[in-house]
């Protein structure tokens, strides 16, 4: 029997050689960020290590596929719930970026500590809006849900052995290398011929929604390794004469700890595709819509900690946008200004990030921990402070939706239309649960969860009971 986790760890790896295949600058990435990797480690040691070991390391991915309808998305969490993956997080990306992206989103990933251990694939899945009237007038939708309805992207079969999967956590051995060869086939590029005026009338909207509903079937829009060193690797890819997206999304590179997700890629290629003319006849195209994103993970932060960050991202927009304004040029360094404010702003150290209860940590016991029969006290901040435990910090599973945004927006060919004269459609994470037909779990109550866990075993350990609230 397979179990869930390793189909998980199967899924990732032939996603990983077949997207290899098709974008052969991928693999170049995966060996760039592989180097990076093991001199980080060389350089660092175990502190390399901190937020994960380099076998997980190694081994993570996040992909991205985007969507149409509901059911389309039903669907994928079919696939997803067979590998133990779960939605997390809602992420409106219409709101975050400058151009047109009409989509709202959630990530498929597992949720508990131990199976992120064993392998943290996770799916960033993407979900066309067409009632959104400030991209989509009615006529457009109307063509556009129909066309939508008319396809079917994931064949019977696998849909049947994926609820199997999930319903038993497992499927025999040839059951899971058809479930495999079956999901793994459905995010393949398909070779078959685009309406060329379709997919155009869509792209002078959103390249995002020509790509969602301008075909017959999805794929994967990129694939992401985890590298614990991004500016290195961004200089590397460079110097290989890779071109990359003009900057590196996220918190800036500083002196404090890694916090949150940083995020970069190389530019989409343009990638040959058949195009049938309003005629009939077929003519060879070509698209630019899939490319390489890399990512740095950091630590996660509380609501509070989160709150910080987005005031920060705020400061450093009217900061950057004053000193371009005071020089009447535009080329101010925006990652400067960011440097200067986080440095002012953010803890410098892990433990600052912990006392003022920025960010999430969960606790061991020390086995150095005081042996002279004293009592020990009943807090984290004391329990820490006097030796009784150690605070490790908890790795970011999620994403960003202005990183996110930005990704896309900087690897699309044009900017898209929005009438933002119009009201925009509301959707939320109620709405999202409402159309995947599965809770989309909020992140924050996961992370806590994890430190809850921890603190309940260190009270066990040391016969104790402590007080879980932040310092």
């Amino acid at each position: 029997m397979i179990s869930q986790w390793r189909l998980r760890a199967a899924f990732a790896t032939r996603l990983s050689e077949m997207y290899g295949r098709e974008v052969p600058a991928y693999d170049t990435l995966v060996d760039v960020t592989r180097e990076v990797n093991e001199d980080a480690l060389r350089a660092r040691g175990t502190d390399a290590e901190r937020l994960g070991s380099i076998s997980r390391v190694t081994a993570e991915r996040h992909g991205a596929i985007r969507v149409g309808t509901p059911t389309e998305l039903r669907d994928v969490a079919r696939v997803f719930g067979a590998l133990g993956m779960r939605p997390v997080g809602f992420y409106d990306l219409r709101e975050a970026a400058a151009s047109a992206v009409p989509v709202v989103s959630t990530a498929f990933r597992p949720v508990d500590a131990q199976e992120l251990a064993l392998n943290p694939f996770r799916v960033f899945t993407s979900l066309l809006t067409p009632a959104d009237p400030r991209f989509f007038d009615a006529d457009l939708r109307a063509r556009l849900e129909t066309f939508l309805a008319g396809r079917e992207l994931f064949p019977p079969e696998l849909l049947t052995l994926a609820d199997r999967a999930e319903a038993e956590c497992e499927l025999p051995e040839p059951d899971a290398e058809r479930f495999l060869q079956l999901a793994v086939k459905s995010f393949e590029l398909s070779p078959e011929p685009i309406d060329k005026a379709w997919y155009g009338e869509l792209e002078r909207v959103s390249a995002v929604a020509a790509d969602i509903g301008g075909v017959r079937s999805t794929h994967i829009n990129h694939l992401t390794p985890r590298v614990l060193d991004i500016d290195e690797l961004y200089r590397r890819m460079t110097e290989r004469g890779i071109e990359m997206i003009d900057t590196i999304q996220g918190p800036p590179a500083w002196k404090g700890p890694d916090l949150l997700l940083r995020q970069t890629s190389f530019r989409a290629l343009a990638e040959p595709r058949a195009l049938r003319l309003a005629d009939g006849s077929v003519t060879r195209g070509a698209l630019r819509v899939r490319f390489g994103e890399v990512e740095a993970r950091g630590i996660a932060l509380t609501p509070a900690g989160r709150a910080l960050y987005d005031r920060l991202l705020s400061l450093v927009d009217d900061e950057t946008a004053r000193r371009s304004a005071a020089a009447r040029h535009p080329a101010v360094d925006r990652t400067e200004v960011a440097r200067t404010l986080w440095a002012a702003h953010v803890p410098a150290t892990e433990h600052e990030l912990d006392a003022q209860g920025l960010a999430y940590f969960t606790y061991r016991t020390a086995p150095d921990r005081p042996r002279d029969g004293m009592q020990p006290p009943s807090t984290i901040a004391e329990l820490e402070g006097q030796g009784w435990v150690r605070a490790e910090p908890v790795v970011y599973e999620d994403f960003l939706p202005r990183s996110a945004a930005g990704i896309f927006q900087s690897n699309l060919s044009g900017q898209g239309s929005r009438n933002s004269d119009q009201e925009g459609a509301a959707y939320d994470s109620d709405w999202l649960s409402g159309a995947v037909g599965r809770e989309v779990l909020d992140p924050f109550p996961l992370y806590e969860h994890q430190r809850h866990l921890s603190i309940a075993q260190v009270g066990r350990d040391l016969g104790v009971d402590i007080d879980p609230a932040h310092h």
